[in-house]
C-alpha cells in the first residue's frame, strides 16, 4: 500500500509539471527559451534535473506543501506545514538549483516558526501524553486486595520537536511522524502497596496489612451507639503529631474549650484524620475505653499503638471500617 501511494503521488506531480510546462509555454511564446537546471540536481529531495525555473518552482512548490502524517500507536492525523507557519524558499531554492552542478543534491532553506512547533508539541504533549494509575485496594469480605496499577505515557517533547523539524527541512520523501514517548510506571504497585488499614467496629480491632498481607492486630475503641464510627471506605487524608483537641461542631462538645498537646489530651499524641468528616485514628489516654464502643465516633487506640500506626500509614492510605 506504500509502493501505491507513492507511485500515485509521483503521477500526480508529473502531471502537474507537464500541466506548468505546457501553461508557461502558452503563456510566452515567442519568449527567450528558459534556462534549464542540470541533469540529476535535487533540492530538499525533490528531483529538478532538467526542469526550467518555472517547472522546478512549481516542483519545489506543491511537494513541500504536502501534508505532515503522523501516526501514534493507533491514531492517525495529518497537517499542512503552513499550519506550524513554516514555508520553503523557493525562490533562493531555485537560483540555487539553476547554479548547481549536474547530479548535485542541495538543501533546502525554510522559515520555520520555532514557537509555533513548541506549541503544537505541547498541544501534543496534553493529547497523547496519559497519566499512570497506582495499584489500589479493594476489601473482598473482611480482606484487602490489592489491585495492580496501569502504566502511563509520557511524551517527549524535544525529541519530538525535532523530528517535526527533519521533516520540514524536506520536501519530498517524508516518512511518517512518530512522536516519541516513554512508558512512565506507576509510583504505586502492588509489590510497593505500603499499609491497608480494616477496622473491625463490632469486635473493636483493628487489622493492619501490608498491601494484602496481615502485618499487625491492635485493640480499638469505636463509637457509642449513638455516635457510631461510619462504616465504609476512606483514605487517611491528615497526619498530626501531638495535636491540639479542638471541640467539633455537636451538641455533646458545647462549651468545652480547646485543649493544647500535652498529658490528658483525648487525642494522646498523634492523630490520623480520615476522609470520614471528623473522624480519626488517634491515641487516648483513657486506655480503660480499648476494647469499647464508648468514642464519639473516632477510633481510639493506646498511645504507643497510636504512634507506631502514625510511622506507618501515609496520606492516602486505604481505611475500611466494617460491622464485624
Amino acid at each position: 500500500m506504500r509502493g501505491n501511494s507513492k507511485i500515485l503521488h509521483m503521477k500526480r506531480f508529473l502531471l502537474f509539471v507537464v500541466l506548468a510546462g505546457i501553461a508557461s509555454g502558452a503563456a510566452a511564446p515567442s519568449a527567450k527559451r528558459a534556462a534549464i537546471v542540470a541533469d540529476g540536481v535535487s533540492i530538499g529531495g525533490v528531483k529538478v534535473g532538467g526542469l526550467d525555473s518555472e517547472q522546478a518552482r512549481s516542483a519545489i512548490t506543491w511537494w513541500y506543501n504536502r501534508r505532515l502524517r503522523f501516526v501514534f500507536y493507533s491514531k492517525r492525523w495529518s497537517m499542512k506545514p503552513e499550519t506550524l507557519r513554516a514555508k520553503a524558499d523557493v525562490d533562493w531554492a531555485v537560483q540555487e538549483a539553476l547554479k548547481a552542478q549536474p547530479r548535485q543534491h542541495l538543501s533546502l532553506r525554510v522559515d520555520v516558526d520555532e514557537k509555533q512547533i513548541d506549541r503544537y508539541v505541547r498541544a501534543l504533549d496534553t493529547r497523547l501524553s496519559v497519566e499512570a494509575e497506582d495499584a489500589t485496594a479493594t476489601l473482598a469480605g473482611l480482606r484487602p486486595v490489592v489491585h495492580a496499577g496501569k502504566p502511563g505515557l509520557k511524551l517527549n517533547l524535544l525529541e519530538t520537536k525535532r523530528r517535526i523539524q527533519s521533516a520540514l527541512a524536506v520536501a519530498a520523501y517524508r516518512p511518517l511522524l512518530r512522536p516519541v514517548a516513554k512508558t512512565v510506571a506507576p509510583s504505586v504497585t502492588r509489590k510497593n502497596f505500603g499499609a491497608v488499614v480494616v477496622i473491625h467496629r463490632g469486635s473493636n480491632v483493628l487489622h493492619l496489612y501490608r498491601g494484602d498481607r496481615p502485618w499487625r492486630t491492635i485493640r480499638v475503641a469505636t463509637g457509642q451507639a449513638i455516635y457510631p464510627t461510619p462504616t465504609g471506605s476512606f483514605t487517611v487524608v491528615d497526619k498530626q503529631r501531638n495535636p491540639w483537641w479542638r471541640p467539633p461542631d455537636s451538641d455533646w462538645a458545647k462549651g468545652l474549650k480547646p485543649i493544647p498537646p500535652g498529658p490528658g489530651n483525648p487525642l494522646g499524641t498523634r492523630w490520623m484524620g480520615i476522609s470520614a468528616p471528623g473522624v480519626g485514628m488517634h491515641g487516648t489516654p483513657d486506655a480503660a475505653s480499648i476494647g469499647y464502643s464508648a468514642s464519639h465516633g473516632c477510633i481510639r487506640m493506646q498511645i504507643p499503638d497510636a504512634e507506631w500506626l502514625f510511622d506507618h500509614v501515609r496520606i492516602g492510605t486505604p481505611v475500611f471500617i466494617v460491622n464485624a
